[in-house]
């Protein structure tokens, strides 16, 4: 079954196409939610903020790998629009100058529905004229990117995760009502970790990574990029060819997947505890050429 729904992941991939030395920059699992005591992304709001803003002045693209949008916890997307309204509108000039791409998981699955997202960018981002408009109502959620490269004749296979995690992709409504009505409380008043979710279950993300795994493996060694397990995977040249950009929401960091010149690196952005408190990003691994992955 999982084989299956990565089979149509993969045939119903957005295609696009980068030059040798284009930009990209990866993260995924933000659970950006309202600010609450539920809110996993609000301690590293900062660090995230100048990591986005650094990546938009240096020319990169943006590929948002699922679960940008915390919807489990949040029915509405309004208090989420409220709490974050800076980084959406970063965002949207991401759109503006084509560089931006954002992908679905589990967390946000409501937006594999393009009537979803439009209704989402009617109440929150009205455009001012025609061209705004057509601009914004192009914006489209993927499930997942087949990203190649010009003079390559192979390709990166991006995608949340979820798709190798069953009851995360075909029963996700089941786990989000007892995340949302259950588990958001249990984690406030008592502390408990949420059962449903494979970061915090090392059974269930070992699960789905072996899935990853023998996909690849039956696949002719295609490279996989992805998250949702918001464990980083940074293999060596000659492994198997599965990357995890991390998440947004390990503690006082983000950790995500860079490209630059035909080179990948697993990097991480964080407060710096000196007196400065200084927001540095250092190489966890890497650069290492795509050559020896694709």
């Amino acid at each position: 079954m999982v084989n299956s729904i990565l089979n149509k992941a993969f045939e119903a991939a957005k295609k696009v196409t980068f030059e040798k030395d284009a930009k990209l920059i990866f993260f995924s699992d933000l659970h950006k939610g309202d600010n609450s005591y539920a809110d996993d992304f609000r301690n590293n709001i900062r660090v995230y903020s100048h990591a986005l803003q650094t990546y938009f002045d240096k020319d990169f693209t943006y590929v948002e790998l699922g679960d940008g949008i915390e919807l489990w916890e949040n029915k509405s997307f309004k208090p989420i629009f409220d709490a974050y309204q800076p980084i959406f509108s970063l965002l949207q000039r991401f759109h503006e100058k084509k560089r931006l791409y954002l992908l679905w998981g589990n967390h946000d699955m409501e937006f594999r529905d393009p009537l979803k997202v439009e209704q989402v960018i009617r109440n929150f981002f009205p455009p001012k004229n025609i061209t705004d408009k057509e601009a914004y109502f192009n914006l489209a959620y993927y499930e997942s990117l087949l990203i190649n490269f010009e003079g390559s004749n192979r390709s990166i296979f991006a995608l949340h995760g979820h798709q190798a995690d069953y009851m995360n992709y075909r029963h996700w409504k089941i786990n989000r009502f007892f995340v949302r009505y259950f588990w958001k409380y249990a984690q406030k008043w008592f502390g408990i970790r949420d059962p449903t979710s494979p970061a915090k279950n090392y059974k269930e993300l070992v699960k789905v990574e072996k899935k990853l795994h023998q996909w690849i493996l039956d696949h002719n060694q295609q490279m996989v990029l992805c998250g949702h397990t918001h464990r980083p995977r940074f293999p060596d040249p000659g492994d198997i060819p599965l990357f995890n950009d991390g998440s947004c929401v390990h503690p006082k960091s983000i950790i995500g997947i860079e490209i630059e010149n035909y080179e990948i690196s697993l990097v991480k952005w964080y407060l710096d505890a000196g007196a400065d408190k200084a927001i540095v990003k250092t190489i966890l691994e890497g650069p290492v050429s795509l050559e020896k992955y694709l």
